[in-house]
């Protein structure tokens, strides 16, 4: 979440205490001045946000505790990529899953744990490549000669997932040597298709 000029929210906070007034540490002879105090509990109302930052600023690192702006900083920090644009319970989802997720890059799993994360759906996956045995020489390659692979969404409602964002999602994840396609289709065959998009 950002303030108006796209930077944080988080600002000084009404009714906010301190946990150490400086009016308390001033010297004896301006404790019972009464512009001094009311001075420095200007300052009280400014410092009292850092305070609790730092207080809590192990929660600041955690997705799951973190303010929402921070979260998009978070997401920034540990490469997740996320349009902003995403449910604040999704990116903080990105944040937590994004190491696990990088260690998987451009695999199978990877790719399917990645669409799932933006899209909420697991994907099928087709890949070109194979492995196979045989106990006599010279049995035939699996898999297609030609390298690729396709990613189809299958969603309820198709017109709702944006095909280029899906697009770059599984060009961000797929095997960096691999061509792609991508297709959102609806769940049920009874409705519009498939929306291929090379």
């Amino acid at each position: 979440m950002t303030g108006p000029a796209g930077g944080s929210a988080r600002g000084t906070v009404p009714g906010l205490a301190t946990a150490h007034p400086l009016g308390a540490a001033l010297p004896a002879v301006y404790a019972e001045d009464e512009f001094g105090q009311r001075f420095v509990a200007g300052l009280d109302v400014v410092l009292a946000p850092l305070f609790h930052v730092l207080d809590s600023l192990e929660a600041y690192f955690s997705p799951a505790l973190a303010p929402a702006d921070f979260v998009d900083y978070l997401a920034g920090w540990v490469g997740a990529e996320l349009t902003g644009a995403e449910p604040l319970a999704l990116r903080r989802q990105a944040v937590a899953s994004a190491v696990a997720l990088h260690r998987v890059r451009g695999t199978r799993q990877g790719l399917a744990f990645a669409v799932r994360l933006a899209f909420g759906v697991m994907p099928e996956i087709t890949e070109s490549g194979g492995a196979s045995w045989s106990v006599r020489p010279l049995g035939p390659f699996p898999g297609a000669p030609e390298p690729g692979v396709h990613v189809t969404l299958r969603v309820a409602d198709p017109a709702a997932v944006d095909p280029y964002r899906l697009r770059a999602v599984v060009a961000a994840a797929r095997p960096a040597h691999l061509p792609f396609t991508v297709a959102v289709a609806a769940t049920s065959r009874s409705s519009e298709g498939d929306r291929s998009h090379e």
